[in-house]
């Protein structure tokens, strides 16, 4: 018995794990080059090369080979894309429209036609299944280990080699490549280092999580984390706190749901994103409606007390009113808003300002 399979628990969410902080790793900076469409092209367009590799290697299953061509097709379809654009024939997306789908027919066809009856099937190719990591082992000092440890493990280090050597660099050319170049840096090159470790880590984790968790893990992670910081190094480390949540939460809502393990870790990571977009504090769209209506608000009630500051005697709310051409609804909305900052009092003959009113509706003329 291997020994890592009594415990499949462990297997299969370190594995996700490992997955996920690989993918936020350079996830992050496909989202900032606004790039995510081409996650989505290259963890598919590699199918051509696993199929490539496979066939060159002799019907051999080895992963080297598998990562070689994976990386190649990858760079074919940065390569392919970029020169469609450069016709000016066709926009990026539309060109990421033509030659991911191509390539990725290519292999489809080359799986269904000429390996149906071998290890490159179309289940795995297309969804993969997390929940047969624990059974794919490998040797190594003795012991027998997760292939999907070995791999992603060296695949997450890799990556975060790359961004800590080249994090500068990487900086520089995602916000100013032209600056990057003038100074040197190569920006050209660093693109296709990052587009080659996408490849690499999008086949490395083809045969445990598959084609689309792959994709969930590389773009929603990052996509989140940007919504909630404007700092990169913050940014980065929560895309990988959020991949970890996922990978952990996605894991126990599947067994508890009896449901697809790696759909419920990209539904965990969706619902995280639809958190960050309705609740963060920076862009959230509710915070920042909330946002809007309070200074809306503020400002709506330092124009009234301005307006009554200008008159000796209290002065009627339905005069108010007919001035502003506000709702009755609105005008209490402001009017509460003044009170609460003590700047009006209510009288029997209307609204009048207090002394600190006084001062706000002043306050302007004195910074004129």
């Amino acid at each position: 018995m291997p020994d890592f399979r009594m415990n499949a628990d462990l297997v299969i969410i370190l594995t996700a794990i490992l997955v996920s902080t690989a993918s936020a790793l350079v996830g992050t900076f496909l989202v900032l080059r606004r790039m995510a469409l081409m996650a989505d092209a290259i963890s598919h367009a590699v199918l051509p090369g696993i199929v490539l590799a496979f066939w060159l290697s002799g019907g051999e299953r080895a992963t080297l080979p598998a990562l070689l061509g994976a990386a190649a097709a990858g760079l074919a379809t940065v390569t392919l894309v970029e020169w469609l654009t450069r016709t000016g024939k066709v926009k990026n997306d539309a060109a990421i429209g033509i030659v991911f789908p191509a390539l990725f027919s290519l292999g489809v066809l080359a799986v269904s036609l000429y390996f149906r009856n071998v290890h490159l099937d179309m289940d795995a190719v297309l969804y993969g299944e997390i929940a047969y990591a624990p059974f794919n082992n490998l040797t190594l000092w003795g012991r027998e280990i997760p292939e999907s440890w070995l791999v992603m493990g060296s695949l997450t280090l890799l990556n975060l080699l790359f961004v800590l050597l080249f994090y500068k660099e990487l900086k520089l050319s995602t916000f100013d490549a032209g600056l990057a170049a003038t100074l040197g840096f190569a920006p050209g090159a660093l693109h296709y280092g990052l587009m080659t470790l996408v490849s690499f880590t999008s086949v490395g984790a083809f045969q445990s999580v598959g084609a689309i968790l792959i994709v969930a893990f590389l773009i929603i992670p990052p996509a989140t984390a940007y919504l909630l910081t404007q700092r990169l190094p913050v940014m980065i480390a929560l895309a990988v706190g959020i991949g970890f949540i996922s990978s952990l939460a996605g894991y126990a809502l599947a067994i508890w749901l009896d449901a697809s393990i790696a759909g419920m870790m990209a539904a965990v990571a969706g619902i995280c994103f639809a958190l960050a977009f309705f609740f963060s504090p920076l862009e959230g769209f509710l915070t920042s409606r909330l946002r809007r209506d309070r200074q809306r608000l503020e400002v709506a009630a330092r124009l009234l007390v301005a307006h009554l500051a200008h008159h000796s005697q209290p002065v009627p709310e339905q005069e108010v009113l007919e001035e502003f051409g506000w709702n009755p609804r609105f005008l209490k909305q402001a009017r509460e808003k003044a009170l609460q900052a003590g700047w009006l009092e209510v009288v029997r003959e209307g609204l009048r300002p207090t002394h600190s009113g006084l001062a706000v509706s002043a306050q302007p003329q004195l910074d004129r």
